[in-house]
């Protein structure tokens, strides 16, 4: 995946100290083809948490996806103090600019994401604020602070700037840890480049509550995610151009989703102007709950929530980690039917009508690293518990 600005275009952010790291993957900047890699960080909404703070001590890159911590070859941004970041202040097309790193022109396979670890002096420097609690820390495993490594695709040509990034997943992140009141961070962080293009749109005042949550999918994946603003603004960006599923869900409303939602080049889709929001329709609810067990201490998996429309889309409803310590889950999902409708541009009529065949029926999915075990499709009864358990390996 290519993506480039020239450097004349961007106005730099001057108040970082970068550090590039000699050896073989960098070389001499004096002999060698230069470009810049910019980098910045999203976020997706957490799920019951009015907080989630990380602090980023530096972002490493490097051109071999095998390079270890000691080899040589690997630059750097790097800060002096570490920057601390609320991720739930990243939402709705928001950015924060981590900075640029200087690189020898070429293709990079490799970034690890490295963080600072709290300590006597700075108890709360990764913390989480749940809703409706007090501010407590959040874990880093040791993992974290050596670097979570990413494995990316980045071209830097000579005299171009290379523009990406990071967008943290907040809700897959933060972990609980069984009846301790403690919380690990898992980082769930994909690397891209920074498109202009995206999706944009309004849900009706009622809806804008921090609840609603707003995504645009492919087969079922959530590409990016946002809530919207006090106004039920919401903007999805940055975004790849292509064709989208849009996904509306909020707790007690049934699902709406808009089908073939095309995203341009440069340029951000207009779903539906203010005076025409989207609203969503009240639900009964049912609870899919379980527990995933796996041979790894603490547990690592997530469980997500499916849907088939009639038309052989698949999409997302809900996605929650399991709770680290006990492997517990549980989803809170509506049973009414999801109401669909197609796109029309430029921002036509959406004409919702009920996808009868998904009222109370989803399929569930526990993901551990790279393996998937699925159940389902499963028909859930109104104010009723459906149990599910999952095992691994």
């Amino acid at each position: 995946m290519k993506f480039h600005r020239t450097i004349g275009a961007i106005i730099a952010t001057a108040t970082l100290a970068l550090l590039s790291a000699c050896g073989g993957g960098s070389g001499d900047s004096s002999t060698s083809a230069q470009g810049t890699l910019g980098l910045s960080l999203t976020d997706a909404p957490a799920c019951g948490y009015d907080q989630v703070n990380v602090a980023i001590q530096k972002v490493r890159v490097h051109q071999s996806s095998t390079a270890s911590d000691n080899d040589a070859g690997w630059a750097e941004l790097n800060f002096a103090t570490p920057r601390r970041v609320d991720l739930l202040t990243l939402q709705n097309g928001v950015l924060a600019s981590l900075g640029q790193i200087p690189l020898q022109a070429g293709h990079y396979t490799q970034m690890r994401l490295v963080l600072a670890a709290n300590d006597g002096a700075n108890p709360l420097l990764n913390s989480v604020v749940p809703t409706g609690g007090s501010e407590v820390a959040l874990d880093t495993p040791s993992a974290v602070q050596s670097g979570l490594k990413m494995n990316v695709d980045i071209t830097v040509a000579a005299n171009q700037l290379a523009d990406f990034v990071l967008d943290f997943n907040a809700c897959k992140s933060v972990v609980s840890a069984g009846n301790s009141g403690k919380y690990l961070l898992k980082p769930v962080v994909t690397v891209i480049p920074n498109y202009v293009s995206g999706v944009s749109g309004f849900v009706d005042a009622s809806l804008a509550n921090g609840n609603t949550l707003v995504s645009v999918q492919q087969s079922g994946t959530v590409v990016k995610a946002t809530t919207p603003d006090a106004t039920g603004k919401f903007l999805l960006q940055p975004v790849a151009p292509g064709t989208y599923d849009l996904v509306i869900t909020a707790p007690g409303r049934a699902t709406d989703v808009v089908t073939g939602v095309t995203v341009t080049a440069s340029t951000v889709t207009l779903l539906n102007a203010s005076a025409t929001p989207v609203t969503l329709g009240a639900s009964l609810t049912a609870v899919a709950a379980g527990t995933v067990t796996t041979g790894a201490t603490p547990i690592d998996a997530g469980v997500r929530a499916t849907q088939t429309l009639t038309s052989g889309n698949k999409i997302e409803i809900v996605s929650r980690g399991a709770d680290s310590t006990t492997g517990v889950y549980s989803m809170t999902l509506p049973v009414a039917p999801t109401m669909v409708a197609a796109y029309q541009a430029p921002q036509g009529a959406l004409n919702f009508s009920a996808d009868a065949g998904t009222a109370a029926k989803f399929g569930l999915e526990a993901i551990s690293g790279t393996t998937v075990k699925t159940a389902g499709p499963l028909t859930l009864t109104a104010g009723a518990t459906t149990t599910t358990n999952f095992t691994f390996p």
